[in-house]
Parts: C-alpha cells; sequence; structure tokens
C-alpha cells in the first residue's frame, strides 16, 4: 500500500509541474499525513467520498442487519434460556432498528447529508449496547458473546462508510467504555485482560488499513482533480478554455434566472493578432497571448468571476450578480491593464502598441431565454466595436430585448462605453 501511495504521487509529478498554482497540486506537494485538506477542498472530499461509497455502504448494512438476525437464532440455540434474551433483546431492539435506519438515510439525498453524523451516532450506540451484553455477560462467567464486540469494531472501521478519524473516534470511545466498565466491575482477570488486549489490537490492525486506505483515496482524488484541471484549461495560456466557458455560461445563466441577479458577458479580440504574427513570428504571438491572458485575470478578480481563451485571439469574461458599475469598471481595468503591457505593435492601424477591442453584454436573465442569446449579443457588440474603428468597447444591454437567438445582426444602434 505505501509503495502505491509513493508511486502515485511521483507519477503525478508531471501534472503538478505542469499546474503549479492549482489547489489540487499544491495539497499533493505539501502532502497528506494527518489526513486533512486545505480550505473547501475538505469538504468536496468528504460529500464525493460519501458519494462513492454510498452504494456498497449499503450492502454492507444490508448484510449486518442479517447477520444480526441470524446471531438471534445462534444465541438462542447456544446460550441458556436465562441469559440468551439479553443478546437478542439488544441485537432486535437496539441494533437492528439503528442498522435499518441508516439504510433508510441513505435512500433518501435530504438525510443523506446526515448519514455521516448519523453513523457516529448509530455506532457508538451499537458499540455500548455490545460492551454492556458483554459486561453482563462477563459476570454471569459467559465469555461467548466477545466476538460481538469484535466484529461491531471491524464493521465501523472498514464498512460503515465512515473515514479515519471518524471510526478511530468512535471505536477509541467503544474501547474506553469497555476497559473502563471491565476495571470498575471487577471481571474475571484473565478472561478480561485477554479480551482488552484481542479489542486494542482490532483496533491498531484496522486503522492502519483504513489510513493507508484513506490516504490512497485522497490521492485519487487530488489526481482525479489535477487531470479535470488539465482538460479544462487551456494549453498554452493556462485558463480556462472553450469547454469549461460553455458548461460555466450555461450553469451561470440557470444561477442566475433562480436568484434573479444581472449577468454579464465581454468578449475581448486582439486588434490585428494576424498581422502582429506576420510581423513578430508565432513565438512572439503566443508569448502576446500569455500576457493578455494574465493581464484579464488580474482584472477580474471576484470568487465567480471567470476568464476563458474563447478562441484563437478572443478571450471571454463571465461576470455574476454584478451591475453596470462594475462591469464598467471591468471594462476600464482591461484596457489599462493591457496598455500597461506596453507591447510594440507597429502591424496595426489604429495604434503602435498592443490594443484590443471589446464587445460586452449585460443582461438580466430570464427563464425564457438561453445564455447563447447572452453570448450571441456581445458577439455582436464586439462586431459594432470592430467596424467602429477597434481599439474600444462596445456595451449593449437594451438590446437585449430585441434580440432573436440564433440571428445574427451586424448593424445596431450602439453606445460606447
Amino acid at each position: 500500500m505505501r509503495r502505491t501511495v509513493e508511486s502515485m504521487v511521483k507519477n503525478n509529478r508531471f501534472l503538478i509541474e505542469e499546474l503549479p498554482e492549482s489547489p489540487y497540486a499544491r495539497q499533493m506537494n505539501a502532502g497528506i499525513p494527518w489526513l486533512t485538506f486545505e480550505g473547501n477542498m475538505e469538504a468536496e472530499f468528504r460529500a464525493n467520498h460519501l458519494i462513492e461509497g454510498i452504494r456498497q455502504v449499503r450492502v454492507n448494512l444490508c448484510l449486518a442487519i442479517s447477520l444480526s438476525l441470524a446471531m438471534c437464532a445462534v444465541d438462542a440455540l447456544l446460550l441458556g434460556t436465562a441469559l440468551h434474551r439479553l443478546p437478542s433483546i439488544v441485537l432486535l431492539a437496539v441494533v437492528v432498528p439503528t442498522l435499518s435506519a441508516c439504510l433508510v438515510m441513505s435512500f433518501s439525498k435530504q438525510l443523506l447529508k446526515l448519514y455521516v453524523r448519523s453513523a457516529v451516532c448509530a455506532a457508538s450506540l451499537i458499540g455500548l449496547a455490545f460492551v454492556g451484553t458483554q459486561v453482563f455477560a462477563s459476570l454471569a462467567g459467559v465469555a461467548m458473546l466477545f466476538p460481538s464486540l469484535i466484529l461491531a469494531t471491524i464493521f465501523t472501521y472498514l464498512m460503515s462508510g465512515l473515514m479515519f478519524y471518524q471510526s478511530l473516534a468512535v471505536n477509541g470511545f467503544i474501547t474506553a467504555a469497555y476497559l473502563a466498565a471491565g476495571t470498575a466491575l471487577s471481571l474475571p482477570t484473565r478472561e478480561f485482560g485477554y479480551d482488552a488486549f484481542i479489542l486494542v489490537a482490532i483496533n491498531l490492525f484496522c486503522a492502519s488499513i483504513v489510513y493507508m486506505h484513506e490516504k490512497t483515496d485522497r490521492l485519487r482524488f487530488l489526481q482525479a482533480g489535477l487531470l479535470n484541471e488539465m482538460v479544462a484549461r487551456d494549453g498554452l495560456t493556462g485558463i480556462q478554455n472553450r469547454r469549461m466557458f460553455d458548461r460555466h455560461i450555461a450553469l451561470t445563466w440557470q444561477q442566475g434566472v433562480r436568484e434573479a441577479v444581472r449577468v454579464a458577458v465581454l468578449l475581448v479580440d486582439i486588434d490585428f493578432f494576424k498581422n502582429y504574427n506576420d510581423r513578430y513570428g508565432h513565438q512572439a504571438g503566443d508569448q502576446c497571448l500569455c500576457a493578455v491572458a494574465r493581464s484579464l485575470g488580474q482584472c477580474a478578480r471576484r470568487p465567480m468571476d471567470f476568464v476563458a481563451r474563447y478562441g484563437g485571439e478572443e478571450f471571454a469574461v463571465i461576470l455574476y450578480d454584478c451591475n453596470r458599475e462594475y462591469v464598467a469598471d471591468v471594462l476600464t481595468r482591461i484596457q489599462r491593464g493591457i496598455a500597461q503591457l506596453a507591447l510594440t505593435h507597429d502591424a496595426s492601424s489604429v495604434a503602435n502598441r498592443l490594443t484590443v477591442s471589446i464587445g460586452a453584454a449585460f443582461v438580466l436573465p430570464g427563464a425564457n431565454r438561453t445564455a447563447q442569446g447572452l453570448v450571441q449579443l456581445a458577439d455582436e457588440a464586439l462586431y459594432s466595436a470592430k467596424e467602429q474603428g477597434r481599439n474600444r468597447v462596445v456595451l449593449m444591454e437594451a438590446e437585449y430585448q430585441s434580440l432573436r437567438t440564433g440571428m445574427f445582426q451586424k448593424r445596431r444602434v450602439v453606445r460606447p462605453v
């Protein structure tokens, strides 16, 4: 298992070097000896861990319920009539209903969020019930019930869906309760000492397995995150690509409809970029694209702001829950940032420095419209900016009311910003 973990880190070294600013890469470099991630990544992993494992957990719960019912029959056959009633009562009144409640909860989307907390409480309750049963049986001179406590410990570690620290806390609590009860009630020294040793050993053995298993799961989670980011990024500039733009604008539009907030799309096109490539070469053109991408990323800095390479020399910016003043401010920052790059462009017809034309669309999403219309409006604004001589910004807002999605209109009455 340890070699597997080390090989996963080594095999992902290329991804880490390619995406050094990725939170997944930073976490993989930092390591996870304490099985925790930084920031929101921990909550993301926990949710992903539960969703991926919940089907197997359901199977495990069904198996545990079946075994509990079978144990009732075994206890009735092997234990005396005066003693078998207590284990059966514990199994039928505590264990089976508790496991059944967890099983039902696992099928509900609303209750699934509470599954982990409920499983911790359920495992603690079942463990304490088995401790009580074992202590009572030991006082009566019967040692046959101890395996039930061992099975409960193994199930909590390996089959309940709990993670390392959660299962360790539950079983640590149960073990401490058993040791305290046995000591306080002066259980037979030989049997109690042997059972206590076995219980502690099982905890150490299972905890070691769960620790390494979870560490491997966390590394796989980081690897999947790195791969997803690699797919989502533009290979040259390192920012999001067109595929991610299409996905993000669709989700942003739906959220904007639900929350009734305004959304803006800015299409940024480098003026006379073909001439730039012809004059300075494609390597200089690539460097120019990377510089523009970095500048755009610094201009749209809010958590919900999104920057992507739309295609060729064209970039796209999505602004969520914004007002007209913020859109105008971002547009101004973009123009100022491009000017501060101070890239010479002698092949341009509008300036001797690199410039951009920007088309902006600013609308309130409606349930009867689509995100494609917003992008089309931004595209029409960009066309107008180019038609007016480039190196300028055109914002369209009211024009959205008369827009027919899919019918591109080259000429509109527009307002420069």
